[in-house]
Order: structure tokens, then sequence, then C-alpha cells
């Protein structure tokens, strides 16, 4: 029977356990650098004994920017900030992953409304829970739909951000295709309208940018770094990403070079309509897991030690993230833990 505490090696490292802080935005940076109250968070988490540790979004391009207080891993100047981030992580054994992104139609509304977003097509994103960030009565902006000099360009932005990473201490980098963020938005048939090898009609299309950029960051950066995607697998919205296509998805990824694959969710973000339970995801899980010989992370609404280890000895998933939970209470991992 696999424990939550037993360990496990993921590409190039081994985890000293199966639990994982998840992304989550703490808005802790200030002026896209990481400040001492955003180290002390995950210092905090690190001490309670998480074994891995996947950072918030980072953008990797200023068009690409979320949130005001977003960091950012855009700059070579932004390298001694995520050197401290990644020595906070590391300081008790967990290993450190630095997410990056780029938000793509979901940028900042001042960036969308200045006619600065790009996306895959000029369609307004399906994330519904982007809108509140819009001042009230005002529609979310209609992205410029990405020339391949755009896509060129968010290519090469992603393998500079690996290569920020990898010099400032990180053990990897994670790519962000979900919550209806620019990869997901390519993912996702309801986003993505293009008739090009970007096509939002096949698998194919809808994932090639996501091939190009773990490849880019493969030959940046070497065998010997960790390279995890998250992957928006379900939009639950008709016309849009579907379960069943999930594995096929993942076998593309892993073939272009990853070490492992997080599931969530696309246009609804990391929710899922009618859902409560915990691990809400496993039934994408399960398929993904099936398909691919690299771990993968389950995460949404995990809470408790033996709905975990239930979820990893059932075949959904080889590692279990806990989010919510940690967010304001790092000392939550020892109940998972003990």
């Amino acid at each position: 029977m696999t424990k939550i505490t037993d360990a496990l090696t993921v590409g190039p490292f081994t985890l000293k356990n199966r639990l994982v802080l998840p992304p989550m935005a703490t808005s802790k940076g200030q002026n896209g650098f990481v400040t001492d109250d955003l180290c002390e968070y995950y210092a905090a988490r690190s001490q309670a004994g998480i074994g891995l540790i996947i950072t918030e979004h980072h953008f990797v391009l200023p068009n690409g920017q979320a949130t005001l207080n977003q960091v950012s891993v855009s700059r070579d100047e932004d390298i001694p900030g995520l050197r401290k981030l990644a020595q906070a992580i590391h300081q008790d054994g967990s290993k450190a992953v630095l997410q990056i992104n780029h938000a793509g139609s979901a940028a900042m509304p001042e960036l969308a409304l200045a006619g600065k977003a790009i996306g895959p097509s000029a369609i307004a994103n399906a994330n519904p829970y982007f809108q509140p960030r819009y001042p009230k009565g005002v529609d979310m902006a209609i992205p410029n739909e990405m020339t391949h000099e755009d896509i060129k360009t968010v290519v090469e932005a992603f393998r500079q951000a690996a290569r920020r990473a990898k010099e400032a201490g990180f053990d990897g980098v994670e790519i962000h295709s979900a919550h209806g963020y620019l990869f997901s938005q390519f993912y996702s048939p309801l986003m993505n309208h293009r008739t090009d090898e970007y096509t939002g009609k096949t698998i194919e299309g809808r994932t090639k940018i996501q091939v190009e950029t773990i490849k880019a960051i493969r030959q940046e950066v070497g065998p010997d770094f960790f390279i995890s995607l998250r992957l928006g697998a379900i939009d639950d919205r008709e016309g849009g990403s579907q379960a069943s296509e999930a594995g096929e998805a993942a076998k593309i990824f892993e073939a272009a070079g990853i070490n492992m694959i997080s599931i969530s969710g696309g246009a609804n973000a990391y929710l899922r309509q009618g859902h409560t339970e915990e691990g809400f995801f496993q039934d994408v899980s399960r398929i993904v897991k099936e398909a691919v010989s690299i771990p993968v992370l389950l995460t949404g609404n995990i809470r408790t030690k033996a709905r975990a280890e239930a979820l990893l000895n059932d075949g959904a998933c080889d590692l279990v993230g806990v989010g919510r939970p940690l967010l304001g209470d790092p000392q939550y991992v020892k109940e998972l833990l003990d």
C-alpha cells in the first residue's frame, strides 16, 4: 500500500513524500520582484515538510502578466530575487519548481483594454472568473490573434524563463497550460478557432505550442532539469475540451520531454461544476495515468490523509496536491504526514 509519506523518484530527483503544494497566487510580489514576505510564505511550508513545492505562476513576458502583484521571470534582473525564493524553499528539504506562465487574453485588464493582450484567436476569454477583474459594465477584452512570429516570441520567452529558473537554483519549472491562460486557450476549442497548424480542431494543433515550448526548454536546460506541465484537461462546457482527450494529449507531452503532468481544469479554472468531493478531477487523472509512464499529480479539494492515500492506491495519481488548507495554515501538513 502506498502511503503519502513514501518517497518517489520524479525525473531527475527523489521526493521525500507524495505531498505537493500546488501553485496558488498569493499577490505577495512587488513591481514584479520577489519580496521577503513571499520567501517567508514558502519557507513556512517547506519547514512543515512538503516534498514538492510548485510556486505560483510567474510571467514570462510583460504582455503576459495576469495580476498587479504577480512576480516576473521575464528579465535577467529577476534572477537574484528568484534565487532567494529557491533557497527559502530548499532550506528544509522541499524540492522547488517555478511555475512559468503567459496570461494571453487573461492579461491584466489594463493591458487587455489597451489592446496589448494576445491569444490564439480574437475571442474573449471563456473563463468567467476573469470578468470581475474588469470595471463594472465592461466586457472582457478581445485579444489580438497571434501571428506565427508572436508564437515564436512566446516560446522563446518560456525558454529564457526556464534558463533563469535554473540559474536561480530551482530544481525545475512547470509550464502553465490550465485555468484559461494562454496555453490553456490554445488547448481549448472554445478559445482556439485557428485553422493553421495550431488549429483548435485537432489534438495535434491544440498541443503544438506546448510541444514546441517543452522542446525549447529541454534544449536549453538539458536532461537533468525537471519539467512539469499543468494541463487544464477539461473545460466543463459544451464544445470545450473533454476528459476523454486528456490521455492522448498527455502522451504527446510525455514524448516531447516532460517529467510530470499535473491535472486541473481549463475554462472553469481549478473548480469543477457540480463537484465538491475530494479529488474531483480524478476521472481525468485516471485516464492520463493509464496513458503515460510519468508521474501524475492530482489536485482538487483534497483535504484528508485518508482520501489522499485512497487516491494514490486506486490508480488516480502518483502525487497529491493539497492547496487551500495550506494557504492559510502551513502546519496542516503535519495532519497529513503524521
